[in-house]
């Protein structure tokens, strides 16, 4: 297979709600892309790094999904599961659970809580920014909620969807 996307993924949708501790993005969703990348490759990592690249989602690292909530007010994030299965949860502990296996894609807004629950197998996941964002680190806090959910509100949209580019399902779900 080459580093084009599959046609026969699929998209699922959450809308999470701020939490008294996590700001979660007050109007975008996040997006799950199922089966980006259903058949096997060589190099999964390496063909999720191209496709995030080519769509100004530079891959900025190779590793896991931390097992503490935290989440980013300057950037929004895109994560490739290239090896094993990740359950996580999305939102806080009021948010959602779901599990990604390899091949799959997450795309969340700025502020979009997630922690690591469980794996199975070796995990890797590829993590990306649109261009021109920088990812910050921030831990749930009641004190600085909205000062954070004030930031995160600033976060452009970004120019390309991760996976599809000019014209994907990012543009119809953030707007």
């Amino acid at each position: 297979m080459t580093d084009r996307a599959s046609n026969a993924n699929s998209l699922i949708t959450h809308r999470l709600k701020p939490g008294a501790d996590i700001p979660n993005h007050p109007r975008w969703p996040l997006l799950v892309y199922t089966g980006v990348f259903a058949e096997p490759t060589a190099d999964l990592a390496a063909t999720f790094e191209a496709l995030f690249t080519r769509n100004h989602w530079p891959a900025a690292w190779r590793n896991g999904i931390y097992a503490f909530h935290h989440f980013h007010c300057h950037a929004h994030e895109a994560l490739g599961v290239y090896s094993g299965e990740v359950t996580a949860q999305f939102g806080g502990e009021d948010g959602v659970t779901i599990t990604a296996r390899a091949g799959d894609v997450i795309v969340l807004p700025a502020g979009t809580a997630h922690k690591r629950l469980s794996t199975r197998g070796a995990l890797g996941i590829v993590g990306a920014y649109p261009a021109g964002q920088h990812p910050d680190m921030c831990r749930p806090s009641a004190a600085t909620v909205q000062q954070r959910a004030v930031a995160l509100a600033r976060v452009a949209l970004p120019l390309r969807d991760p996976v599809y580019g000019g014209e994907g399902p990012l543009f119809v779900h953030w707007r």
